[in-house]
């Protein structure tokens, strides 16, 4: 029997919406609203790069077979389009309408260069000889000849140029570099930022890289190619290779996006798409500058803080006493840290003790994503210079960080780490750290696991979970997980820690289904989910059941959904809420209450069976019943979101929820923050009253 089952590209497209609706909200910060919209462009960017490229694949093999919401390659790529052209639409109206001109106001103008005065033209044009004609490199587009090889996600100024004796005109294309940023600052008076875009002023000395030709016409363009390419591992020899391989690939892979101006000359659009072999339905065509995604750096410039929301500053936990040693504190209790509200700091600073402390004997560690300057590498490459013996696994297929991780790979190697290139056939997605130390003639684990990447970057800006232990059997499960994973034995015989892909479907779908027994029976039964996504059919079928036998459930997913909430058939027991705020949601925290004695859980999954069949992840209990409820009030708390939280609706589309009249404002994440910062002053007040005695040397 069929389900109700939402297409899973629309649904990430309503999630983008719902970013979008933040930037277009008038009660923001002006810079807080331009981050946002900068965001959405940049995840546009990488769902044509990922999921409309796999799209194209699918409709160029000639597949008619529909998905599980009932739409072939096809008709999905038809329908994305529409729903995208009516977004870019908002975008650049947003953009172009309100943006710029509040900037404008704000002391942040966007100029043209026909606004410039006499000095500003000088100043750019020095600036345009020193800095910028250097690195530009044109690349000739000749009839008859192979088109010029066009960088991915780079802007492009293309160009008709007239021989000044001949008067033939022919095309030329100059790809800007990434690394020259999308603004060139203007001077103007203190207190004021004024920039031109790059591009303008590329297409306003163009005439300086073709002497003895007139530039008769410019514009600019941006391509995206397809970035679903995978590594070939049954055939790979060497998987460092093969990755080279692939991001060599990706960069002049088959265009699946051509980002043009709205005003671009017609000559021009017909050789750039010649040149990008871009068809009539790959063409996105804007009435501004193509990739808003550059514009994060305006939302990020400094001195303008009055237009950005107040600092949250990461707090310091209350379990976690200033310079007690880690292994001391989590040797006392286990320890939970809720990112970003409560500081990252505590997990790198355990890795940097283990590196220096002389009783620590190994470290064993999963990295996914980390940060540009990493201070989780500094400390491994540490500890192995130190005479620890380290182990890294490195997950090279981490999509779009794979270049980072080959480069981490080797330095971790020159170090004398012992490297482990993930799991053939399947990407390793889960956060664990074991460090193994010395302590009374006995080895004891510590453990750390978590929901997030060890990227202390990203720790400031997404919402995640860390549980750091020594109980002996969440450390003999750490054991059991890296012997896996780097000896090639099976993920079997956990006492704690759930597995994926070998135990944690089945753990998940055997906990949905106790919960429906006992609803059955006529006894309370409640599941409270926190997940990124929500995809895999069996999971939805399960939540499907358990509605029909009236388990209460209740749903805080923040991107893609395809179970159909609101369905009086399937899903009346089941509701669906996304939260979009200033810090990212990506905890994974699951709860189900089991007669009483409620299981809960944090996980590196979402709910997706890319995750639960076809990665290694983990699915960590939480046992400790003080921790427990924490994390249970967590979970609460986003169902009584009225500020920032959106119900998602049968259509798939989602609605804000609007707080009632006589309802007080309720913001989760405020409410995080200022837990945090309470328990921090109050810990810090605690330790100020208590009176430590000098005692006198023996």
């Amino acid at each position: 029997m069929s389900i109700p089952y939402l297409n899973r590209e629309i649904s990430w497209i309503e999630f983008n919406q719902r970013v979008l609706n933040e930037a277009l909200r008038d009660d923001l910060p002006l810079l807080e609203r331009m981050k946002f919209l900068a965001i959405t462009a940049a995840n546009l960017d990488e769902f044509f790069q990922v999921r409309v490229g796999g799209l194209m694949a699918l409709r160029r093999s000639g597949l008619k077979t529909p998905d599980a919401s009932g739409l072939t390659p096809a008709r999905n790529l038809a329908a994305l389009r529409q729903r995208i052209l009516q977004m870019m639409a908002d975008q650049y109206a947003l953009f172009r309408d309100t943006l710029i001109p509040a900037l404008a106001k704000a002391g942040i103008q966007a100029m043209q260069p026909g606004d410039l005065s006499v000095e500003q033209t000088a100043q750019v044009a020095a600036t345009f000889e020193d800095l910028i004609y250097p690195l530009l490199t044109p690349l000739a587009v000749d009839p008859g000849e192979s088109p010029p090889m066009v960088p991915a996600l780079q802007v492009i100024v293309a160009c008709r140029l007239l021989n000044t004796e001949t008067q033939v005109a022919r095309h030329s294309l100059i790809p800007i570099p990434d690394t020259l940023g999308r603004r060139v600052p203007v001077t103007k008076e203190a207190d004021t930022h004024a920039f031109l875009l790059i591009e303008d002023l590329i297409a306003t000395h163009a005439a300086r890289l073709f002497p003895g030709e007139n530039v008769a016409a410019t514009t600019v363009f941006r391509v995206t190619r397809n970035g679903d390419i995978a590594v070939q591992e049954e055939d790979a020899i060497d998987l460092a290779d093969e990755m080279e391989d692939v991001l060599s690939a990706r960069r002049f892979a088959e265009t699946v996006r051509l980002e043009l101006r709205a005003d671009a000359p017609r000559d021009l659009v017909d050789m750039i798409q010649q040149v990008t072999a871009a068809g009539a339905q790959e063409i996105y065509q804007s009435d501004g500058p193509p990739g808003l995604a550059s514009f994060m750096e305006l939302a990020l410039l400094p001195d303008f803080d009055h237009l950005r929301d107040a600092n949250w500053p990461g707090q310091t936990s209350p379990a976690i006493a200033p310079g007690a040693s880690m292994f001391e504190t989590i040797a006392a209790n286990d320890v939970m840290l809720f990112h970003p509200y409560e500081s990252f700091e505590p997990v790198l600073r355990l890795l940097e003790e283990a590196a220096d402390d002389p009783d620590v004997v190994a470290i064993k560690q999963v990295l996914y994503r980390t940060a540009r300057k990493s201070r989780v590498i500094d400390a491994l490459i540490s500890a192995a210079e130190n005479g620890k013996h380290v182990t890294v696994l490195i997950e090279l297929k981490a999509r779009f960080d794979e270049a980072r991780n080959l480069d981490r790979a080797d330095e971790l190697q020159r170090a004398g780490a012992q490297i482990v290139y993930g799991v053939k056939g399947l990407k390793t997605h889960a956060k664990i750290c074991m460090i193994i130390r010395r302590e009374s003639g006995h080895l004891r684990r510590y453990v750390h696991l978590g929901t997030g990447n060890y990227n202390e970057t990203t720790a400031r800006l997404y919402t995640d979970l860390s549980y750091l232990t020594c109980k002996p059997e969440y450390g003999n499960d750490a054991s059991l997980f890296f012997n896996a994973v780097s000896g090639r034995s099976k993920l079997l015989r956990f006492q704690r820690l759930v597995p994926a892909p070998t135990a944690m479907k089945h753990t998940l779908l055997d906990l949905i289904t106790g919960e429906a027994e006992r609803a059955k029976q006529g006894l309370p039964a409640r599941i409270l989910a926190k997940v990124n996504s929500l995809q895999d059919p069996d999971i939805i079928k399960a939540l499907y059941k358990a509605s029909k036998a009236g388990v209460e459930i209740k749903l805080n997913v923040r991107g893609i959904c395809c179970l159909k909430p609101g369905d009086p058939k399937h899903s009346k027991n089941i509701e669906v809420v996304s939260i979009i705020d200033r810090f990212l949601e990506h905890a994974r925290l699951f709860y189900f209450h089991q007669g009483g004695d409620a299981e809960v859980y944090i996980s590196s999954a979402d709910w997706m069976t890319r995750n639960l069949e076809k990665r290694v992840e983990l699915m960590i209990p939480i046992e400790e019943p003080q921790l427990k409820r924490r994390l249970v009030r967590i979970l609460e708390a986003f169902f009584q979101d009225n500020t920032q939280a959106s119900r998602l609706l049968p259509d798939g589309s989602s609605q804000r929820i609007v707080r009632g009249k006589r309802q007080k404002t309720f913001r989760a994440q405020e409410l995080f923050y200022q837990q945090a910062r309470n328990a921090a002053k109050a810990r810090e007040h605690e330790r100020a009253m208590t009176f430590e005695p000098h005692v006198p040397p023996e």
